[in-house]
């Protein structure tokens, strides 16, 4: 879909979608983030300082403990061969700009690895695509300067048209708004110069790899997503 035919059919269905945006937060079931460790050590070697940055699916969100969360899964697949010092850094509604702010009020700890999952809530929250790209573009600086990052793995969107939590057409409108996004990210990020690579995930696309709600990962997303991303620090490092 080109972006002018996108422009055309939002202010077209500007009335539909806002009525369904509505109608969706006030009837999906609002999951809590799962309890657990935030921040630990685990292993012996080299040491490896990880930190898990993002929005509720980084968070955990769909699963009732960090052990089935994102943190927990990629703990779990990363080979023994590293003393890994980790942290997690997320919460439910973040977008790009919100976890910048947040990096930047926090005190920077020299990290080697970074794991971010953002995007979803820009989707959402039509944030224009220039200025998603420009926070991209900031926090990557951020991550890589004042925090040291030597590798940053950025998740991609998710495929916001399986989310069943959203009625049609505004699933298909922010499902083509989310590949978009990849797309344009994909294209710009190695002109940016900056350690950082795009992680594709194996996504869900079907109802049981959903969570309960329709909208977040459920567990076997998050297994999927935590070896895919293991692999790519494995290698990275």
């Amino acid at each position: 879909m080109p972006r002018w035919l996108w422009g055309v059919l939002l202010v077209l269905l500007a009335p539909l979608l806002k009525a369904q945006g509505r109608r969706t937060r006030r009837h999906t079931p609002r999951l809590p983030e799962p309890s657990g460790p935030r921040q630990g050590t685990q292993g012996h070697g080299p040491t490896l300082r990880l930190l898990i940055l993002g929005d509720s699916a980084a968070a955990g969100v769909g699963v009732p403990h960090q052990q089935q969360a994102l943190s927990g899964c990629l703990l779990q697949a990363l080979p023994p061969t590293h003393h890994v010092q980790w942290q997690l850094l997320a919460q439910t509604g973040y977008t790009t700009a919100d976890a910048l702010a947040k990096l930047r009020r926090q005190p920077a700890a020299p990290i080697d690895v970074a794991l971010v999952s953002l995007g979803v809530n820009d989707v959402t929250g039509l944030v224009g695509m220039g200025t998603w790209l420009q926070q991209q573009h900031a926090l990557l600086h951020e991550l890589t300067t004042r925090w040291g990052a030597k590798h940053v793995l950025l998740t991609h969107v998710p495929p916001m048209h399986v989310f069943t939590a959203l009625p049609q057409p505004l699933r298909a409108m922010l499902g083509w708004r989310a590949l978009h996004m990849n797309q344009q990210l994909t294209r710009t990020l190695p002109t940016w110069g900056m350690p950082a690579r795009l992680l594709a995930v194996p996504q869900p696309t079907d109802t049981q790899a959903l969570a309960s709600d329709g909208f977040h990962p459920g567990a076997s997303t998050y297994q999927a997503w935590g070896k895919a991303a293991a692999q790519a620090i494995a290698h990275a490092v």
